[in-house]
Formats: C-alpha cells, structure tokens, sequence
C-alpha cells in the first residue's frame, strides 16, 4: 500500500510554506517510475512516511511529469531525497541509502526544529 502522496510544483510550494510555522519536516522524494535505484528505496520512504507521520510531511515527485520542479531544485540526479524545514532546505540525499541514514537525517532535524 502506498501512502505517499505525489504532488506537483505548486502543491510543493505551499507544503514547504505552509509548514514554517508549524515547524515540520518537509520531506521530498524526487522520482521516476523508469528508475531502478528508486524503486530500491521506495520502501525506506514509504516506511519513513509512517514511521514519522504527524512529525515530518513526506511526499513525492516524479521528475517526469513534473519537470519544473526537478529544475526549481537543480535536481540532477535520482532518487534525490530533499529536507525542508521553516521554508528552507536544510538537507539533501541522492542515491540508494540505507534506511538508517533517513532516520538519523530526519531526526536530526527533528531535534534541531525542537531546540
């Protein structure tokens, strides 16, 4: 069951805005269904969408068809794992990671929004 939500350039913007105040994680997974690489850590996002629900906004974006949001970011490589907080990015991850390098990013994050 996928969980994640896909969203387009301006549903993008407002996420990140609108969670300035709020002060929650905003997490993007940039994508496309034709890469291997990302099909490998479609699982670590969607585990980290449940994992932090309520604390961090995780969605997705296939560069396919949106294209002006991959560029809008200078996204030259997928996956590309992007951490917005307070209306900034404030992290990037590209590549297959372990599970355990986006939790320890998330909650890094996490505790820095809290401090």
């Amino acid at each position: 069951m996928n969980i994640l939500t896909q969203v387009k350039e301006n549903e993008l913007e407002n996420l990140i805005e609108s969670n300035i105040e709020s002060h929650k994680l905003v997490i993007v997974d940039f994508t496309a269904k034709w890469c291997g690489p990302c099909t490998q850590i479609n699982p670590s996002i969607e585990k980290l969408a449940k994992e932090y629900e309520g604390r961090a906004e995780v969605v997705t974006v296939d560069i396919d068809t949106d294209k002006p949001a991959a560029k809008k970011y200078g996204i030259r490589n997928i996956p590309s794992v992007l951490f917005f907080q307070e209306g900034h990015r404030v992290d990037t991850i590209v590549g297959v990671v372990p599970y355990k390098k986006f939790t320890e990013t998330t909650k890094k994050h996490l505790e820095t929004s809290q401090s």
